[in-house]
């Protein structure tokens, strides 16, 4: 089973999110910050991270500039995912190191779908 962890401060975010990727059938794990996420790798890999950029400790760019750069986190993919994509954003992300960018709102229709399109090639 493919797992997700979902790294935003925001508890609805978390508890929508969480509920459509489990419903689609995936783990799902969730960080509301910078040191539980690294509390949570240090203790299991994942998938993929869905990565909202505003986060209370350090920004989700940041972050996801220090799980690059990390011989064991290098691989995962990482999903830019926030409602403050201004202009540029979104290649200011990238270049960090995201791997794609998933704009809030979501679309509850589609936003498993979307999800299970970034997995990593063999995972499922």
């Amino acid at each position: 089973m493919a797992s997700v962890l979902i790294v935003d401060d925001n508890l609805l975010n978390l508890e929508l999110t969480g509920f459509l990727l489990r419903e689609d059938g995936l783990e799902v794990l969730t960080a509301p910050d910078a040191a539980g996420t690294l509390s949570l790798l240090s203790e299991r890999g994942v998938d993929l991270i869905l990565m909202d950029i505003q986060l209370p400790d350090v920004d989700g760019i940041a972050l996801t500039r220090r799980l690059k750069a990390a011989p064991s986190t290098r691989g995962v993919v990482i999903v830019a995912y926030t409602a403050y994509a201004m202009k540029g954003d979104e290649a200011r992300m990238l270049e960090a190191g995201c791997d794609s960018y998933i704009a809030k709102p979501i679309d509850v229709h589609t936003f498993a779908a979307q999800v299970r399109a970034l997995l990593p090639p063999g995972v499922s």
